[in-house]
């Protein structure tokens, strides 16, 4: 049995193929199959750790594990390994529903991960840079941006169509003048040389291949070193995004717009932390900051 018939018959067809996909991905990341039927349940916690770092949504956490533990498990049956290393692993980490304060970045922080940087494939700077931009200027999610097709983008009138997810509306959302001209070079010139197969995804990987948000995330997490004290992901990126113009006084209607969220509670969630931080900095800094907290 392959492992292709192993997850085609414990699995769904749409989970054996997500499965099979994040599968791969472990594979690549810890040196192929032979390192695989070495690996001790030391090595898997490491990995578990690194996920964790480069992902700040535990389900996606519980997905790649989920598919990792599937693949041990299909060692075993297979008579590849006589143990399971991570039969013990289990997940428990809760989602965050509210916004970190200590995470959001300042105005400045924003800008300087906008900076160009060389890239050791030139043909993936300003794809690169495309995705900084939608990060930083639009604040889109990582499916958003995996999901964008060629004609989302309207160079003309400097635009984005924003698809709709499970979590938040369609949009359309202006575009900085700098990633209008990094989207044209992009356009004609990179993509074309990047496409291996027949697809109007925007981007695509160094394979050419659609960018489903694996390169996203790499890509993130590649600019940790700018911010070493803050915990720099996606989310946290979108989420100082839409801090910030609330900030800058936009209306929650305005805002709730631009970020797509469908209840005008989750953008509040916002400008409720922004008045606690507030409350705080007053009662710290504030020469009559104790009397206000009684």
């Amino acid at each position: 049995m392959n492992l292709e018939d192993y997850l085609s018959e414990h699995y769904t067809t749409a989970t054996a193929k997500i499965y099979a996909f994040e599968i791969g991905h472990y594979l690549e990341r810890i040196g192929g199959e032979a390192a695989a039927l070495q690996t001790g349940y030391g090595e898997l916690v490491g990995y578990l750790s690194a996920l964790r770092k480069r992902y700040d949504n535990p389900a996606t956490v519980r997905r790649i594990l989920f598919a990792v533990k599937s693949y041990y498990r299909y060692l075993l049956l297979s008579g590849r390994r006589d143990d399971h290393p991570g039969s013990r692993l289990r997940l428990r980490d809760v989602v965050r529903d509210q916004v970190q304060t200590q995470d959001l970045l300042a105005p400045e922080e924003l800008a300087l991960l906008l900076r160009p940087r060389p890239n050791r494939y030139a043909l993936l700077e300003n794809r690169n840079q495309i995705i900084i931009g939608l990060l930083v200027h639009q604040g889109l999610l990582v499916r958003e941006i995996g999901a964008l097709k060629v004609g989302d983008i309207d160079l003309q009138k400097a635009t984005v169509r924003v698809p709709a997810t499970s979590k938040t509306e369609a949009r359309k959302l202006r575009l900085d003048a700098a990633q209008v001209m990094v989207l044209h070079a992009y356009l004609n010139e990179d993509r074309q040389q990047l496409l291996r197969v027949e697809t109007d995804h925007l981007l695509l990987t160094s394979r050419g291949t659609p960018e489903r948000g694996e390169g996203v995330h790499y890509l993130v997490e590649t600019l940790r070193p700018l911010l070493p004290s803050k915990r720099l992901t996606p989310t946290t990126i979108r989420q100082s995004v839409i801090a910030e113009r609330l900030k800058a006084g936009q209306g929650l209607r305005q805002v709730q717009a631009f970020a797509g969220h469908k209840k005008v509670s989750t953008t509040e969630k916002y400008k409720q932390n922004n008045l606690a931080e507030l409350r705080l900095a007053v009662e710290r800094f504030h020469p009559l900051g104790n009397s206000l907290t009684h």
